[in-house]
């Protein structure tokens, strides 16, 4: 969503605080508790508000994450960084391999898919860039970890299996322990998303808009164990963080670390379960 300038600096004049109260009531209809919050979604506007430290900006940067996370379990898990940019006109087209993933480092969206150099628009890619650039996480999500981010655009290598999909597992840890993982599906068609517990035993709950299958079948990776051991190296000393990984051919590759999945505005369904899973949340 993008903002006129004078709108957005009226809206940063906005504490926290009262913004989030704000959308939280226009997303469900009533003001969270924050001084006693109880479910999932409470408690992430709760973090957002007082669980605030200086490297959670290297964490969330597409850029550095990817030194904190090799010092953390090692260069092995990285996608290759092909470039790094200020801006999109600085980048050397000619000089990127035919297939590459295009990334700006500040936003949990900005991704460009390059399958094919001889047809890849770049005019439109440097457009697209431009305004991702432009966009601020921090304003209208008050998710503290991306306000000091640099902007920057990062290319990567492109990975697929075998098969030319790339499938990524996201693990939900608390207090340095995963508690369940997501795996998404059909996600430009009918997105939906199943949930297991790390035992691969499909967890009876599901996201908010986000349909689970019991019948979609998802073959149990043969490296679960492992990658379940990594996510929660990396998620030792949170209250909550959820690690993403590629999984290409059984090849773990570091996604991304989310402090605040879906900005903590897309509950877990039925609301009993909604309510467990802010039980793990120990602020």
């Amino acid at each position: 969503m993008k903002i006129i300038k004078p709108i957005k600096n009226l809206i940063r004049l906005i504490p926290d605080d009262i913004f989030l109260k704000r959308a939280y009531k226009k997303h469900f209809g009533r003001t969270p508790d924050l001084k006693a919050p109880v479910t999932f979604c409470e408690k992430i506007q709760w973090l957002k508000i007082y669980d605030r430290k200086p490297h959670y900006s290297t964490m969330v940067d597409k850029y550095s994450a990817k030194e904190y996370v090799s010092s953390k379990i090692g260069n092995q898990y990285i996608i290759p960084t092909i470039g790094v940019w200020d801006k999109p006109e600085d980048i050397d087209f000619n000089r990127l391999p035919d297939r590459f993933v295009l990334k700006t480092t500040h936003n949990s969206g900005g991704i460009l898919i390059c399958k094919d150099k001889s047809t890849f628009n770049r005019e439109i890619a440097i457009k697209y860039l431009n305004e991702q650039l432009s966009h601020e996480i921090y304003i209208l999500t008050r998710e503290w970890p991306y306000k000091n981010v640099k902007r920057r655009i990062i290319a990567e290598e492109y990975k697929t299996d075998s098969n030319g999909e790339l499938n990524d597992y996201k693990f939900f840890c608390f207090n340095g322990k995963v508690r369940f993982l997501k795996v998404d599906f059909n996600r430009f068609s009918s997105h939906g998303a199943n949930y297991y517990f790390p035992d691969w035993t499909l967890a009876p709950f599901s996201e908010h808009g986000v349909p689970s299958d019991p019948n979609k079948i998802i073959e149990k990776p043969t490296n679960l164990e492992n990658m379940i051991i990594l996510a929660e190296k990396l998620s030792e000393g949170h209250r909550f963080l959820r690690v993403d990984f590629f999984n290409p051919d059984n090849h773990i590759y570091f996604g991304e670390l989310t402090f605040f999945p879906a900005s903590g505005y897309s509950p877990f369904e039925p609301k009993e379960w909604e309510m467990k899973i802010g039980s793990w949340i120990n602020l």
